[in-house]
């Protein structure tokens, strides 16, 4: 018998649950509560279900009823109507989801995971950019909302005064949290993507090196005379020698230290590429480090600052070492000294592979990766002893 308003307005809570039936499935469930609430039982696949319409009087027994015949005629369709609803609740969800995905707080759990393979260093410059320069801009904005033009603000500033790289720096930022929206379904295209091109190009400048042999013995013999303080002297006399970048040295460890296989392991931490780079030590290497034992063997460092054994010299240290010698920036710098290895060594005729593998550089090729690591380093000894037995030579020739 089909349901009148009054019966369901007047019909009160018992001591269990009533079922008010109105037919096609439909039924009204009055609880002990006295809440009472619309469902729809039938049948799919040969199985029972049930479909929730909401509580009365909210939803009406008119709204009960044009939604009885919709999943009546999804039935009809051979189509369940449970699975519709549940879809459509989904969908709801999804862009509920996307509406409230801020660019900062979808950058926020991309760079949770990313900054996990950065050096401290380079996380902490990432997240300085984040909060500082895109945050303020476009972090309240939906990522479903931002345009190219709203990227090009964000590096406006960067750009008028003259900061082009950081300009380019901070592009890519956005287009790598963009990118990660669209990854996870939020944006169907990375809009901060290819923008790089309307932004003034970045003038690349080298690293002053000098690469003359007679240059490079003249520089040598000006260390050797240096009077400063004495780790920095130690640290001015190896790094010829490993040719490593230079924070690879100056942040270096006693414990990373195989003196009896001369070998020296760099954690992956340091370095730039995040892989764990072994150095062969020449001879010389050996007994430099040696002598500097006798001064710093007690700390944790091999070149602690004068001010706390705790903490490394700074870049500026060695750095002005080198201009009290009359070398200025634009003559020599510290990672100059990895331009002269490479020079001379290719000029030398050591194989490229081989002075590749002893800098570091990324390989394109997994598999000839795999062979740097392994099967280099029997060359990699011989070529890092031959560069020392050069410099000496360059040294002594006046």
């Amino acid at each position: 018998m089909p349901l009148f308003d009054t019966t369901l307005s007047n019909t009160r809570a018992g001591e269990k649950p009533q079922k008010l039936s109105d037919g096609g499935g439909l039924y009204l469930l009055v609880k002990t509560s006295g809440k009472k609430f619309w469902h729809m039982a039938y049948r799919f696949d040969g199985k029972q279900k049930l479909l929730s319409f909401g509580q009365y009087p909210e939803v009406s027994l008119s709204d009960a009823r044009e939604a009885r015949q919709k999943a009546r005629e999804l039935l009809a369709k051979d189509i369940d109507p449970g699975q519709v609803k549940k879809e459509a609740k989904l969908a709801k969800k999804a862009e509920e989801q996307i509406a409230c995905s801020t660019f900062q707080k979808v950058a926020t759990e991309w760079f949770q995971k990313y900054e996990l393979k950065l050096s401290e260093k380079h996380a902490a410059k990432l997240r300085r950019y984040l909060e500082t320069k895109i945050f303020p801009l476009i972090g309240h904005k939906p990522v479903t909302d931002l345009t190219p033009q709203d990227f090009l603000t964000v590096v406006s500033e960067a750009e008028r005064l003259g900061h082009n790289e950081t300009a380019h720096k901070i592009m890519h930022l956005c287009s790598q949290v963009m990118r990660y929206a669209r990854i996870t379904g939020l944006v169907q295209y990375d809009t901060a993507g290819g923008l790089t091109a309307a932004l003034t190009s970045i003038q690349r400048t080298h690293y002053a090196a000098i690469t003359e042999p007679k240059e490079i013995g003249i520089l040598l013999r000006d260390i050797d005379a240096y009077e400063g303080y004495t780790p920095v002297y130690y640290f001015l006399k190896i790094l010829p020698y490993v040719f490593t970048r230079p924070s690879e040295l100056r942040l270096a460890r006693w414990e990373e230290f195989d003196f009896d296989k001369a070998m020296w392991k760099i954690p992956s931490t340091r370095m730039k590429m995040r892989r764990e780079h072994t150095v062969p030590l020449s001879r010389q290497v050996v007994q430099l480090l040696n002598e500097l034992k006798a001064y710093t063997g007690g700390d944790d460092l091999l070149f602690p600052s004068p001010r706390a054994s705790s903490a490394p010299i700074t870049d500026a240290a060695p750095m002005a070492a080198l201009r009290r010698m009359g070398y200025s920036k634009e003559k020599m710098t510290l990672h100059g000294f990895r331009a002269m290895a490479s020079t001379r060594l290719n000029e030398m005729n050591f194989r490229p592979d081989t002075i590749e593998a002893q800098l570091a550089h990324k390989c394109a090729d997994e598999v000839r990766l795999a062979y740097n690591r392994a099967d280099y380093m029997a060359e990699r000894k011989d070529l890092i002893q031959k560069w020392a037995d050069y410099l000496d030579e360059l040294r002594n020739t006046k």
